[in-house]
C-alpha cells in the first residue's frame, strides 16, 4: 500500500486548527445529514471494533480528554496503551494508570497525526468502552476521509488513469453521504473495511488520490435530487449485475441495472487480473465444504448433505449471473440462491467464490459428483461501478462524469457542499 508524504495535510483547504485547549467534544458529536450546498460534514469512522487493547501515540505532542476535561498529555513518541477490562478503559501511560469511560485524542501540533496501533489518522480519534471491548472512532472532515479511501480501494494508478480515481472519489463520497449514521447506535457512521469502504487513514493517501479528491470536492451522484446508493466492485467480467442477482433486499432502479463493459472486440475491465478465473474441487473436498457452508449459510441441517449426486445451475439473471443453483443430495434438491452462492461454494483454500458469473462443469462417478469446475468472470458482487472498467475507460480517454453516468445510468453529478 502506498505511503504518504509527511506534510500532505496541507493539501486540504480545511485542516484541523491548532488546538491549545482540548475542549473538543462538540466537534465529535454525530453530525446531521448534510443538505445540498451546505457545509462539509464531519464523518465518524469505526476503525476498530471490539479490540481488547490499542496503543495510541502522536506524531508530535498529543492530548487526551474525557468530557472536555484534559486527562492525558503525551510528548512526541510517547505511547498510551488502552485496554478493555469490563469496567471501562484502563490506561497504561508514562504518567501512570487510570480508568475512563471515553477518551478523545487530538494532536497539539499542526500537520501531525494521531496514531492507533501504528497507523496514522487525520482529525480526532475517540476510544469508547463498548461491552468487553474497545471501539476506536476517527472523526474527520468528509473529504479527508475520502482521501484515505480512494487509493485504498483503487491502488496506485498511472497518470492517464486519473479519471478513474476521480470517479472513485465521487462514489466514495456519495456512499458516505448516503450512509451517514448507519451505525449511529455503535457511535460511528461507517466501518473502515469491506463491509463499507476500505479506509486506511494517512498511509493510503497518494498525491494523485488527493488531487482526485480536490478536483471533485463536494460532488456526489444524485437521481431525482436524492443521493443515490452507489454500489461498486472490483471487476464486472463483461457486464455489471442487476441488484437482485446479488442482494436480497436491493432491487433494480433506473441507475442500478446491468451495463455492458464491452467495446469493439474486448472489454474495458479485461486488464483486471481477475477478469477470468477457475476453481476446481474434487468430490470429497466439495462434499466436506458443503457440509460446513450449507448449514452456516442456509440454516439447513448438515446431516442432509449425506451424498452429492449433482450440482446444476437452475436459473440465471439479466446479466447471466447465477441466481439459483440446485444441490442434489439423498433427500432431494437443496436450492442455493444468488446472494448465498459465493459463500456456499467456498474454494478449497477457504475463500468465498469470486463472483456468481460462473459456468459449472460437473463430472460424475458411480452416481456421485467426482469433480466440479467453476469457470468464472469478474470479481465481486457486480453491481454498479466496475473499478477495473473505470480504469480501462480512463485509459481510453473517458472523464469521470462519463464513467459514472455509464455505470449509473440516469444519475447525475451534483455539488452537495
Amino acid at each position: 500500500m502506498a505511503r504518504t508524504r509527511p506534510a500532505v495535510s496541507r493539501g486540504f483547504p480545511r485542516a484541523l486548527p491548532f488546538v491549545a485547549s482540548i475542549a473538543i467534544a462538540v466537534a465529535c458529536r454525530p453530525q446531521p445529514a448534510p443538505t445540498p450546498r451546505g457545509a462539509e460534514p464531519d464523518v465518524r469512522i469505526g476503525v476498530l471494533v471490539g479490540a481488547a487493547e490499542v496503543a495510541v501515540r502522536g506524531g508530535g505532542a498529543l492530548a487526551g480528554s474525557e468530557r472536555e476535561r484534559a486527562v492525558l498529555r503525551l510528548g512526541a513518541g510517547e505511547t498510551v496503551t488502552l485496554r478493555a477490562d469490563g469496567y471501562g478503559i484502563a490506561t497504561r501511560a508514562p504518567s501512570g494508570e487510570d480508568r475512563f469511560e471515553r477518551l478523545t485524542f487530538v494532536s497539539l501540533e499542526p500537520g501531525r497525526f494521531v496514531y492507533v496501533d501504528g497507523r496514522a489518522y487525520r482529525g480526532v480519534v475517540e476510544v469508547l468502552s463498548a461491552g468487553d471491548g474497545l471501539t476506536v472512532v476517527n472523526v474527520l472532515p468528509l473529504d479527508a476521509y475520502v482521501g484515505g479511501v480512494v487509493n485504498a480501494e483503487m491502488g496506485r494508478r498511472a497518470r492517464d488513469e486519473s479519471a478513474a480515481l476521480e470517479a472513485q472519489a465521487i462514489v466514495a463520497r456519495t456512499y458516505a453521504v448516503r450512509n451517514q449514521g448507519k451505525f449511529a447506535s455503535a457511535g460511528f457512521d461507517l466501518r473502515a473495511g469491506v463491509a463499507d469502504q476500505a479506509y486506511l487513514g494517512v498511509e493510503a493517501e497518494t498525491a494523485q488520490g488527493l488531487e482526485a479528491v480536490r478536483t471533485t470536492a463536494g460532488q456526489v451522484l444524485v437521481h431525482q435530487d436524492e443521493v443515490i446508493t452507489p454500489f461498486y466492485h472490483s471487476t464486472c467480467g463483461g457486464t455489471t449485475a442487476a441488484p437482485e442477482e446479488s442482494f436480497r433486499t436491493v432491487r433494480s432502479t433506473r441507475y442500478l441495472r446491468p451495463v455492458s463493459d464491452g467495446h469493439g472486440g474486448g472489454f474495458y475491465c479485461d486488464r483486471s487480473p481477475r477478469f477470468r478465473w477457475t476453481v476446481e474441487w474434487d468430490g470429497p473436498t466439495l462434499l466436506r465444504i458443503l457440509r460446513q457452508t450449507v448449514p452456516a449459510t442456509l440454516g439447513v441441517d448438515g446431516d442432509m448433505i449425506d451424498a452429492l449426486h449433482d450440482v446444476r445451475i437452475h436459473r440465471t439473471g439479466p446479466s447471466e449471473r447465477v441466481v439459483e443453483v440446485r444441490l442434489q443430495v439423498g433427500a432431494g434438491d437443496i436450492p442455493v440462491f444468488g446472494p448465498d452462492v459465493r459463500h456456499v461454494f467456498q474454494t478449497p483454500e477457504g475463500r468465498i467464490l469470486g463472483s456468481t458469473a460462473v459456468e459449472l462443469r460437473v463430472a460424475h462417478r458411480d452416481g456421485m459428483v467426482s469433480r466440479l469446475l467453476a469457470e468464472g468472470r469478474g470479481w465481486g458482487h457486480g453491481v454498479g461501478m466496475c473499478q477495473w472498467g473505470a480504469v480501462g475507460r480512463a485509459k481510453a480517454g473517458q472523464d469521470a462524469r462519463t464513467i459514472l453516468e455509464t455505470y449509473f445510468p440516469g444519475a447525475r453529478l451534483a455539488r452537495w457542499y
